[in-house]
């Protein structure tokens, strides 16, 4: 008899087309799973690979404004996540950045959590989130501080009803090892390569392609623009965007959203692109280098992994500049340094680092992990499985 998959992931809206669903997408074209989520607005969306597919919901498929985002509604993803009944399949896989990892599971089950990063809210981004938000302040502040505590106890406890922790990076990886005292095997997102334009003609503008949420630090970007009056384009939309328009000078474009043909046009025709966000693996830098753009990047988190800075590499060899510290000042100084380096590099080799992120090695990757990780789980008594 085959096995039952089940694939849990936390939501599946058209505003969640980030690099999360990317890798739902390539688990689901590696596994035949049964798909969860705590709401589903795609499968409803004619213009979506999910449309017509039957996905199992929460309780928070009803709540008022669920479509455009349920994370006003913490306090209740864990006991959402909690009420999905899983127990008809031998394995479970989940896609986690805040609660899939949560689902319960029972002794015979296999339990495999590919986690994009440790509940945000609850750990890194705490004091962003209280000092962003209106229920950061007052009587209210005080409330959100311990539903914040109690998350963090929930989220350590739900890491133990995991088997096998992935990460999508060593950053990651390390993240999990702090919050959650486990180790975890790392398996970069899936790029698809062959999607992506090459050329190595460049244009005399520079790109950032983001959400505009204050982390991605996008703001910071305009502010060292509007100083060096460069010529810089910006593609995305979010809760920032009143603001960045209203800082940015004319030097700036704000295109908001864009469909991912134009994306690909202005990220191969672009000289560099920028990016100021610590991420947990930053697959818009990948996706740049593989239409042969070098990139600046703040060098923290994922963008160690998958970018070469020209002042530590072999000629030829690089893919871009690090600058150190989210400040205008550091970020201007490494524009400079990377226009002094334009003939350092090589758009071809761009291309050859990004294919090690390639959907071909993520698939590869992932089944042998997964294969690997039945065979321990039935070497450990669960002979279930087989």
């Amino acid at each position: 008899m085959p096995l039952k998959y089940a694939l849990i992931h936390e939501w599946l809206t058209p505003q969640a087309t980030g690099g999360s669903e990317l890798v739902v997408r390539e688990i689901l074209n590696q596994v035949n799973a049964d798909l969860y989520a705590l709401i589903d607005f795609e499968s409803s969306n004619p213009e979506s690979y999910l449309y017509q597919r039957q996905i199992g919901t929460t309780f928070l498929q009803m709540f008022p404004d669920a479509r455009n985002g349920i994370q006003k509604y913490l306090p209740f993803l864990p006991l959402a996540v909690e009420q999905l009944d899983v127990r008809q399949y031998d394995i479970i896989l989940s896609s986690s950045h805040a609660v899939a990892k949560g689902v319960l599971t029972t002794p015979q089950q296999l339990h495999i959590c590919y986690c994009h990063s440790p509940m945000r809210y609850a750990w890194d981004l705490t004091f962003d989130y209280l000092r962003s938000s209106k229920l950061g302040n007052g009587v209210m502040g005080w409330v959100t501080r311990y539903l914040l505590h109690r998350l963090r106890q929930w989220d350590v406890i739900s890491a133990n009803r995991v088997d096998y922790f992935i990460a999508n990076s060593q950053h990651t990886a390390r993240r999990i090892w702090r919050c959650y005292r486990r180790e975890s095997t790392v398996i970069y997102p899936p790029i698809n390569i062959e999607n992506l334009p090459f050329s190595p003609k460049k244009e005399d503008f520079y790109l950032t392609v983001s959400r505009l949420v204050s982390y991605k630090q996008v703001s910071l970007i305009v502010r060292a623009f509007n100083q060096i009056q460069k010529p810089l384009v910006i593609i995305g939309t979010g809760p920032e965007m009143t603001k960045i328009r209203q800082i940015a000078k004319s030097n700036i474009q704000l295109l908001g959203w864009q469909p991912d043909e134009v994306v690909r046009k202005y990220m191969t025709s672009a000289k560099g692109f920028v990016y100021a966000a610590c991420e947990d693996f930053g697959m818009a830098l990948v996706e740049a280098q593989a239409c042969g753009t070098p990139v600046i990047a703040y060098g923290a988190g994922g963008a160690l992994e998958t970018v070469r800075d020209v002042r530590s590499v072999q000629p030829n060899t690089a893919t871009g500049v690090f600058f150190r510290e989210q400040s205008e000042t550091a970020l201007i100084e490494a524009i400079e340094s990377f226009e002094a380096c334009q003939g350092k590099f090589d758009p071809e080799y761009a291309r050859s680092h990004a294919t090690q992120f390639s959907t071909e090695v993520f698939a590869q990757r992932y089944q042998e992990f997964l294969y690997h990780s039945q065979e321990k789980h039935s070497v450990k008594g669960d002979n279930t499985l087989f």
